[in-house]
């Protein structure tokens, strides 16, 4: 799935391996090492093309560098020899990453503990080499690298810490179509791949003709020229990410700055906790216009830690069922969340399931259920899993069904690129949901009333509506068929014996 080639990817392997003689073992550590630096290089990449810009334009920019000689720019630093590049990487460029934010912002925060783990001059150049060499200023390079490097974790499928791959957020994303004066969520962020993704879709979306700027690598950058009068809710107010990881957070934060969020608000927290509520009032509960999630289906969590506004709507341990009250209670009425939830969710048979869907029907809009097909988080993990589209308060009339059997990637680990792929379709579907006609079961799309799930016991799964066309196939009479076997026979023999006249 990753755009990294055989060579790229061999680089990575033989830079971990560095990592791991030079005595730095943690993979997270070695993840978040590698992040740092190329944090280091896309800052300085991202304040020449301001600098280019600003040229162009005759426009002052506020950089976040001295010039282009500064000491702690990327270009500066990786011609120094081993020693004297240590230094300077210890004690200015990470004392610069801590200051970048400014005091009191999330993005300060976060990344008040950063600091360089690698010791040995001689890992640092070989590290620095390596990410110059590596194409992380193309479209979405690094987030291929970051794909890569989180499939090297052997806790990923347990922890979560798994990547949603980045055409998935993009469908979501544009299901929404979140605004640019909306607050956007998410409550399991992890590296902020939804956040992002709604960053680079308003960039795309609020972009004029002359706005649009040629990029290194000859691709168009978007700069959001129509966005002027939001830039101080983006920067600041708009996107809300929340985590348990503090390496993710600090992933997160770094993230969101290279794609143009000066002080997202990201935060140290267990979502799902007693602690929420009393430390995030106003964003656990109505806090949100829209809510993207890949919430981590790890099993059961104890109930004593969990806030008793999320077992009060649904009596359960399971963090699945868990995270889809959490989201409700997370938006404003009104507001709307595309989440992803294991298959079980739709059709699971306990109380707190059926409980669940119940309120998600009759007292919210389910606006759709979009089944995945099981290789779309391989390799980290082969479950079955869903979409969940709704939006808060008000009641279900219909929902949308669409069951998306490809998506442009081969079903295996290897996530190879194919031409199959129904998320256009499905988007196109989902759009045109209100006109003509959906009823026909025998389709990918179809809309089933809300009468009909309830009839169900609020069963979700696709496959429960779905009807499925066998083709009758017709054979020939057993008598015709033993008749050209014995033709065969015979056949064969006289072949057999024309063969053995020939020795």
């Amino acid at each position: 799935m990753s755009t990294l080639t055989t060579q790229q990817k061999s680089q990575i392997d033989k830079l971990w391996t560095e990592f791991w003689t030079g005595g730095i073992t943690n993979p997270l550590t070695v993840i978040e090492q590698i992040s740092f630096l190329m944090f280091a290089r896309l800052l300085d990449v991202m304040e020449t093309t301001e600098e280019r810009r600003a040229a162009r334009t005759r426009k002052r920019f506020q950089g976040r560098f001295t010039g282009k000689d500064d000491p702690r720019r990327w270009g500066s630093f990786r011609q120094l020899a081993g020693e004297e590049m240590l230094v300077v990487v210890r004690d200015q460029v990470f004392p610069h990453f801590r200051k970048l934010g400014g005091s009191g912002t999330t993005f300060g925060e976060s990344m008040k503990d950063a600091q360089l783990m690698i010791q040995k001059p001689s890992l640092l150049v070989e590290a620095v080499n390596q990410i110059q060499a590596l194409p992380i200023t193309e479209g979405d390079a690094k987030g291929d690298l970051y794909e890569y490097l989180l499939s090297k974790l052997t806790t990923a499928g347990i922890n979560g810490q798994f990547r949603t791959p980045r055409h998935v957020i993009r469908f979501m994303v544009e299901v929404l179509d979140p605004q640019p004066s909306e607050v956007i969520g998410d409550p399991a962020c992890g590296t902020a791949g939804f956040l992002v993704g709604v960053m680079q879709y308003l960039l795309e979306k609020h972009t004029s003709d002359a706005g649009k700027l040629a990029g290194e690598d000859g691709g168009v950058l978007y700069s959001g020229d129509l966005l002027e009068e939001h830039r101080e809710h983006i920067q600041s107010r708009m996107f809300h990410g929340f985590d348990f990881d503090a390496t993710m957070l600090r992933i997160a934060s770094m993230n969101l700055m290279l794609h143009g969020v000066g002080n997202p608000a990201i935060h140290y927290q267990d979502t799902l906790s007693n602690s929420f509520p009393d430390r995030f009032g106003r964003q656990a509960e109505d806090g949100f216009d829209v809510i993207l999630a890949n919430p981590p289906f790890k099993g059961s969590l104890d109930e004593g830690d969990v806030h008793p506004s999320l077992t009060r709507v649904v009596k359960t341990k399971k963090t699945e069922l868990l995270f889809v009250a959490l989201v409700l209670r997370m938006l404003k009425v009104g507001g709307r969340s595309a989440t992803i939830v294991p298959d079980g969710v739709l059709f699971g048979s306990s109380k707190a399931h059926r409980t669940l869907r119940q309120k998600l029907v009759e007292e919210n809009q389910l606006e759709a259920v979009i089944s995945l097909p099981s290789g779309v988080f391989k390799p980290y993990a082969g479950v079955s899993t869903a979409i969940l589209v709704f939006t808060k308060g008000g009641s279900t009339k219909q929902v949308f069904f669409y069951d998306v059997q490809a998506d442009g990637f081969s079903l295996d680990d290897k996530r190879d690129p194919v031409k199959e792929d129904d998320l256009p379709d499905a988007l196109k579907r989902w759009r045109q949901r209100g006109k003509g006609k959906n009823g026909d079961r025998t389709k990918k799309h179809f809309v089933v009333p809300v009468g009909e799930i309830e009839g169900n016991g609020w069963d979700l799964s696709i496959n429960r509506y779905k009807e499925v066309v066998h083709e009758e196939i017709t054979y020939d009479p057993p008598k015709v068929i033993i008749g050209r076997l014995k033709a065969l026979e015979e056949e064969i023999a006289k072949e057999l014996r024309e063969l053995e006249g020939m020795l």
